[in-house]
C-alpha cells in the first residue's frame, strides 16, 4: 500500500502537554511529517472535514418528516403511512385465500372473510398483548377470575382471533406455489411470502422522512428459532438465533431508513462479500443524494468500501480488522501491550486515515471524514497503586470520539422497538417477519409523531395505547367529572422580555387536537387543569372543554 499522507505516535502525557515532535520519517519522498500532538492545522482541517460537501449533489428534500407541519396527525394516521389501506387490503384477499386453501385441506374451523376494518382491529390487539404482557394467548380472554382482562373480548373472540393468527398471509398462495418449485435454483426467491408488505414498508421508510447527516449501519436480529435456511446464529447478540437484518439508521433519533433481509450466502449478487453487499445495498444515492457520514463496525469496514463510498460522496468512519485486505500492517502504525493508556498512532492513504487508540485494550479506526486529532480528551477510572480510584483525563483521536458518538444509531432503533415489541410464539416462520413490519411501522409511527408535535408530543407508551384505541375503533372517552375548584385562565410560562409575550410558553390547545384535529398554538392554559386551551373572540375552547366536563 503506498502511504500519501502522515504517521504519528503519541502518549499520553506528550499529547497532553503538547510536546511531542515530528516522529522521523521513513521516506521525504513518499511521506510529509505532521504533528498531532497538537490540533490540526486549519488548512488541514478544512481539507479533510469539507471535503464531502454535504450540499454537493445532495438531495432536494430538507432532512426530517416529509409532511405538513400545520396538519393533525394522529397516532392512526401516522401508522397508517407505513401500514396502508391499499397494502391491507392485499393482505386481507391473501389471508381469505390461505384460509380457504386450508379449510379444502380439512382445517376444521369456521372463517368469515377478514375485511380491512377488522384487520386493523387484528394489528391493534397485537399492539395491545405487546403492552401487557401475558403468559399464553388465551388468558387475554379468560372469564371469572380475578385476573380477567375484558378489552379483548369486547374488540373480536378469541376463536376468531386464533384463526387470524393462523392463516395471516402477506403474498398470494397460489403464487407461493409456483414460487417453491423453483427451490433449489437461483430463481427461488425465500423471501417471497414478505416481499408485498416488506416492500411496503421499505418505501414508506423512505418516502415520509428524510435522514440527518449521520447514519449508521448494524445487524438487527428478529428471534426465531424455525428450522430455515435464512435463520442465524449470532453469538454475540443478545437474541442469538432468528433473521439478521441489515439495518440503516439516523443516528439522531433511531429512525429506520432503511433494511434488508439477510437470505444466505447467495443473498447479494456481486462478488465483494457480504460485508461489502449488506452496506452498498442500504446506501441508496437516488434516495439520499450525498454528503452522508456512515458509522459501522469492523464486520464492514474496509479500504475497497470506504474508497467506493468516497467516491460516491459519502463519509464512512468504523473499526476495522487488521485481517482485512489492504488495511496497514507495519510497524509505523502499531501498538505494543506495554503501550501507556492514551497513547494513539495513525497513517493515512490519501482519503483513508487508520487510527490506533490504547484503552484498556487497543481500538482501531478506520475513517474517510476526521481528522486524526483535535485535542479531545477522554475521563477514566484509574487505579492508583495504593488502590485509591480516581478520574484522570486521556487524550483521544477524534475518530474514536466521533464514533462513539454515532454508532449507536441502530441500537438506538432498537430500544423503542424492544419496548413493545410484538414477537410471540408463532407457528409459521414469515409470521415473525410479519410481526416486526409492525414494529418498525409503529417505532417509526412514534418518531414522527415526536418531531411533528416537538414538546407537545406524547411519550411512547401513551402514544401505542391511543394507536390500540384507534385501531381496534374503541376511543376511551375520560369519565365524565364535575367541574371543581377554581378554573381561571393564566398564560402558560412566566414572560419577562414584553418582546416575546405573544410567542412564549405557546403549546398546542387539547381541546382543537382532539375535537378539530387540528394544531393549535396558545399561550394560556387552565390553571386548576394544567391543560393548554384557546381564548379567542371567535373560538373559546376554555368554555367548551369546561362544558363537556360537566
Amino acid at each position: 500500500m503506498e502511504l500519501l499522507m502522515a504517521h504519528s505516535q503519541v502518549t499520553a502525557a506528550e499529547a497532553l502537554l503538547h510536546i511531542q515532535e515530528s516522529l522521523a520519517l521513513e521516506s521525504e519522498e513518499d511521506f510529509s511529517s505532521s504533528d498531532e500532538s497538537r490540533e490540526d492545522s486549519e488548512e488541514e482541517r478544512l481539507y479533510f472535514e469539507k471535503r464531502i460537501d454535504p450540499k454537493e449533489d445532495f438531495c432536494n428534500r430538507e432532512p426530517g418528516v416529509q409532511l405538513r407541519k400545520g396538519d393533525c396527525y394522529t397516532p392512526l394516521s401516522l401508522f397508517k403511512l407505513f401500514f396502508p389501506e391499499d397494502a391491507v387490503e392485499v393482505l386481507c384477499r391473501n389471508t381469505n385465500k390461505q384460509a380457504a386453501k386450508n379449510i379444502a385441506r380439512g382445517a376444521k374451523y369456521r372463517w368469515m372473510d377478514i375485511d380491512v376494518v377488522e384487520l386493523y382491529q387484528y394489528t391493534g390487539l397485537i399492539i395491545y398483548m405487546s403492552m401487557v404482557r401475558l403468559k399464553h394467548i388465551s388468558d387475554f380472554w379468560r372469564k371469572s377470575n380475578i385476573f380477567s382482562i375484558p378489552f379483548p373480548s369486547q374488540v373480536m373472540s378469541r376463536d376468531r382471533y386464533r384463526t387470524i393468527s393462523w392463516n395471516i398471509h402477506m403474498s398470494d398462495p397460489d403464487e407461493d406455489r409456483l414460487n417453491d418449485a423453483k427451490r433449489g435454483t437461483s430463481e427461488h426467491d425465500g423471501l417471497f411470502r414478505c416481499k408485498p408488505l416488506m416492500n411496503t414498508v421499505q418505501n414508506a421508510c423512505k418516502s415520509f422522512y428524510h435522514p440527518h447527516r449521520n447514519l449508521a449501519v448494524d445487524e438487527r436480529m428478529v428471534p426465531c428459532r424455525g428450522h430455515t435456511s435464512m435463520t442465524q446464529y449470532m453469538k454475540d447478540k443478545p437474541t442469538k438465533w432468528g433473521f439478521k437484518l441489515f439495518v440503516l439508521a439516523d443516528t439522531s433519533n433511531g429512525y429506520t431508513v432503511d433494511f434488508s433481509v439477510y437470505t444466505g450466502k447467495n443473498n447479494f449478487p456481486t462478488d465483494q462479500g457480504l460485508s461489502y453487499d449488506s452496506v452498498m445495498s442500504l446506501i441508496d444515492k437516488g434516495f439520499l443524494g450525498s454528503g452522508y457520514h456512515v458509522y459501522m463496525d469492523n464486520f464492514y469496514t474496509s479500504p475497497k468500501l470506504f474508497k467506493d463510498l468516497y467516491a460516491c460522496k459519502f463519509g464512512a468512519c468504523g473499526t476495522y480488522r487488521e485481517s482485512r485486505k489492504d488495511c496497514p500492517r507495519t510497524t509505523v502504525n502499531a501498538l505494543t501491550k506495554k503501550s501507556q493508556r492514551g497513547t494513539f498512532c495513525w497513517i493515512r492513504d490519501d482519503p483513508l486515515l487508520f487510527v490506533k487508540w490504547m484503552d484498556t485494550r487497543e481500538v482501531a479506526i478506520c475513517s474517510t471524514i476526521h481528522t486524526a486529532f483535535k485535542g479531545d480528551t477522554v475521563q477514566r477510572r484509574v487505579k492508583s497503586r495504593l488502590g485509591v480510584w480516581t478520574t484522570e483525563s486521556f487524550p483521544c483521536p477524534t475518530p474514536v470520539i466521533e464514533y462513539n458518538k454515532f454508532m449507536g444509531g441502530v441500537d438506538l432503533s432498537d430500544q423503542p422497538i424492544q419496548y413493545h415489541t410484538t414477537q410471540h410464539k408463532t407457528l409459521k416462520w414469515y409470521r415473525k417477519l410479519f410481526l416486526h413490519f409492525l414494529d418498525i411501522a409503529a417505532t417509526n409511527a412514534y418518531i414522527l409523531h415526536k418531531h411533528l408535535m416537538q414538546q407537545d408530543s406524547l411519550t411512547q407508551k401513551a402514544f401505542m395505547e391511543e394507536l390500540v384505541e384507534q385501531l381496534c375503533g374503541m376511543e376511551n372517552e375520560p369519565p365524565a367529572k364535575t367541574v371543581t375548584g377554581l378554573h381561571l385562565p393564566i398564560p402558560g410560562s412566566d414572560v419577562t422580555d414584553q418582546r416575546m409575550k405573544a410567542t412564549a410558553g405557546r403549546k398546542t390547545c387539547a381541546y382543537c387536537r382532539k375535537h378539530k384535529e387540528r394544531q393549535t398554538k396558545t399561550p394560556w392554559k387552565c390553571e386548576e387543569c394544567n391543560v393548554y386551551l384557546c381564548m379567542q373572540p371567535d373560538r373559546n375552547c376554555f368554555r367548551d372543554w369546561h362544558l363537556l366536563l360537566n
